[in-house]
């Protein structure tokens, strides 16, 4: 393809041409930025105006945000829940309650439980403990976990889930077999009493299993 060339203008004629057409583009330009300049000095108190006005909503939406993290940070950090709102709880609002009180001890957490779970309903990163993962029984006051619960979160806690702890937790009671198995393998496990001193007394619950910061090769170690 060829390349289009500008041929030097031939002669007066042609020169004068050329120069008279450029003064017309220059001329037009600059009656262009006038006119902007113009229309900007009268619109200026206008967009001054709108400028503010963005501002001012800006810094107050920012404020209410932040007020809005300020209540929430107090009323994570003053959570408690008494032995009786779990027992009224269903599954779902046991496991929220659990996500909340894991927060409120410094450890973002999620609840993930639901169909397809594999054994985990809340998941928490504490920045210095490492991931914990919790299995929720909500149960009758009288009711009793098992050790088949103790099985599957011994399952699936490391090899799924990437986990430096894993606690059953519940608002009943365990199966003597199912803590025994469970201290012996590292699983941990909060039952109604335990529950009462974490979520009412507020201890935080690292504390009160007595976890520590461990590697992957010392994952489930027995609590103290």
């Amino acid at each position: 393809m060829a390349l289009l060339r500008l041929r030097r203008p031939r002669g007066m004629g042609e020169v004068v041409a050329a120069a008279v057409v450029v003064v017309a583009v220059l001329v037009l330009v600059l009656r262009m930025l006038v006119a902007a300049a113009g229309a900007l000095a009268q619109a200026w108190p206008v967009l001054l105006a709108l400028a503010l006005l963005v501002g001012a909503v800006g810094t107050w939406r920012l404020r209410q945000a932040s007020a809005r993290r300020r209540q929430e940070g107090e009323r994570v950090a003053a959570l408690r829940i008494a032995l009786a709102e779990f027992d009224a709880m269903d599954d779902r609002r046991f496991e929220h309650a659990l996500r909340d009180l894991l927060v409120r001890d410094g450890c973002p957490a999620r609840r993930v439980g639901g169909a397809g779970d594999q054994a985990a309903d809340v998941i928490g990163d504490h920045p210095r403990l490492g991931r914990i993962v919790v299995q929720a029984k909500h149960t009758r006051v009288s009711g009793k976990v098992g050790s088949s619960v103790i099985y599957a979160v011994k399952g699936t806690a490391g090899p799924v889930h990437k986990a430096a702890h894993a606690v059953v937790i519940t608002n009943g009671t365990l199966t003597r077999d199912a803590m025994a198995w469970g201290e012996r393998h590292g699983v941990h496990w909060v039952d109604r009493d335990r529950l009462q001193r974490w979520a009412e007394g507020g201890a935080a619950l690292h504390d009160l299993l007595g976890l520590s910061a461990g590697s992957r090769a010392g994952r489930f170690r027995r609590a103290a």
